[in-house]
């Protein structure tokens, strides 16, 4: 004790200091106090010690300037900040200006102190509990809807209001509609004659189609789409739906019933999407969404050129049923995606019949398998290939995706909805 008490002679030696910056020099030595508390019981240890007069510190600090005798002020700012913005959690982070960082830094290395705390995560600490107790919010060190960034030096306050993520599945019934929004190549989104100054390819986009309502609905900033994979612009997505989760970029209304928001969309893009929401998701979903490697079944209508019987076709099927099919990136994505072989299993297919001269088939396959070169060989790109099995040129005229497995747990919280 006495060796700490030399310590607390010293630490006073550099200068007036207050009872938080003095008890945060052994900060993590101890609990249950805090480090105002730890402050002036060294200095009250250090007096019985030295049987002089107590003497609380009346001078500015040194460190930190008194930043603490500020905090209900810090805690006025924030919740003015947050007066528009609905959240249940926030967590509080600060900036502090480095001749404040160097200067407690100097003293930890000076006296080669063992248990210091950072004058940041104090600061952090006292402040968030003074806004919870202003506003009634809680803290989350996880998944905040809010986090507050404090600048020390300019006394400002910064409010980053973090994503609101929503779980579900949609369905296409439109050809001709991208899954997001597709900028114009040529002023790639700023408007041009090409694009009839709309800065974009298509007009539509079920990214939209879904997320500007619910922009309207949490008056957030965007709405980004997150698909497990994603449906060629000419085929449909029928079925129970393509698994999404949407991310609403700085909504300041939260609490928002997904039934409602559900009927919202699928009224206003009727006829062309529709959806069902599942549950508030969040970033470590989207990641298991778009990582995972969902199974998905098609429906596909395909012309042949010569004369081949259905039994002609099935024979061909079954050579390629449970086949592992090599294909190299396809000519119509090349310019986008790098040139390579995938190995992609074609785990079922089989015809069901004609229509109107063409084959209808079902293929079911491992995600990432191009299904209109597995009908063509995208001469020669993919093999084996319907084409390649029955020895004349064959092509997909409608493709419609029926079943995408899911890789996300749903029907979690039906409560929510």
């Amino acid at each position: 004790m006495t060796d700490i008490l030399k310590q607390v002679q010293e630490i006073l030696e550099y200068g007036p200091i207050c009872d938080h910056c003095l008890g945060r020099m052994y900060g993590k030595s101890s609990h249950g106090l805090g480090n105002e508390e730890r402050g002036k019981a060294l200095r009250i240890a250090l007096a019985l010690l030295n049987n002089t007069p107590y003497i609380k510190e009346e001078e500015t600090c040194w460190i930190c300037g008194n930043l603490f005798d500020k905090t209900d002020l810090w805690a006025e700012k924030i919740k003015d900040a947050l007066k528009d913005i609905e959240h249940e959690t926030i967590l509080v982070g600060c900036k502090v200006p480095p001749l404040v960082t160097e200067s407690e830094e100097m003293v930890w290395t000076d006296l080669s102190l063992q248990s210091p705390e950072p004058i940041k995560a104090e600061f952090n600490r006292v402040t968030g509990k003074a806004v919870t107790a202003l506003t009634g919010s809680e803290v989350n060190f996880k998944r905040p809807d809010i986090v507050i960034v404090c600048d020390i030096g300019s006394e400002e306050v910064d409010v980053q209001i973090n994503p609101l993520y929503i779980y579900g599945r949609y369905c296409k019934y439109e050809r001709g509609i991208p899954q997001t929004r597709w900028h114009c190549r040529e002023c790639r989104g700023k408007g041009c004659e090409r694009c009839n100054f709309t800065g974009k390819m298509y007009q539509d986009s079920v990214e939209e189609l879904i997320g500007n309502p619910i922009l309207e609905v949490c008056d957030a900033k965007d709405a980004v789409l997150h698909g497990a994979g994603r449906e060629d612009i000419d085929a449909r997505m029928l079925g129970t739906g393509r698994p999404f989760a949407l991310e609403i970029v700085e909504p300041k209304i939260r609490s928002v019933s997904l039934k409602e928001l559900e009927a919202l969309v699928n009224k206003s893009a009727e006829n062309r999407v529709s959806i069902t929401l599942d549950h508030v998701s969040d970033r470590h979903e989207v990641e298991t969404l778009k990582s995972g490697k969902a199974h998905k079944k098609y429906s596909i209508l395909v012309e042949v050129e010569g004369d081949i019987s259905i039994n002609d076709v099935k024979s061909a099927l079954a050579d390629l049923k449970g086949t592992t099919i090599n294909q190299r990136t396809p000519e119509r994505v090349s310019h986008r995606r790098a040139d390579k072989v995938r190995k992609r299993q074609c785990i079922d297919i089989e015809c069901e019949g004609v229509e109107d001269g063409k084959f209808r088939i079902y293929v079911l396959g491992d995600a990432g398998l191009y299904i209109k070169e597995l009908i063509s060989g995208d001469e020669g790109r993919t093999k084996p290939s319907l084409t390649e099995k029955l020895g004349c040129s064959a092509h997909v005229t409608s493709l419609d995706v029926i079943m995408v497995e899911g890789v996300v747990p749903e029907n979690q919280n039906e409560v929510e909805r």
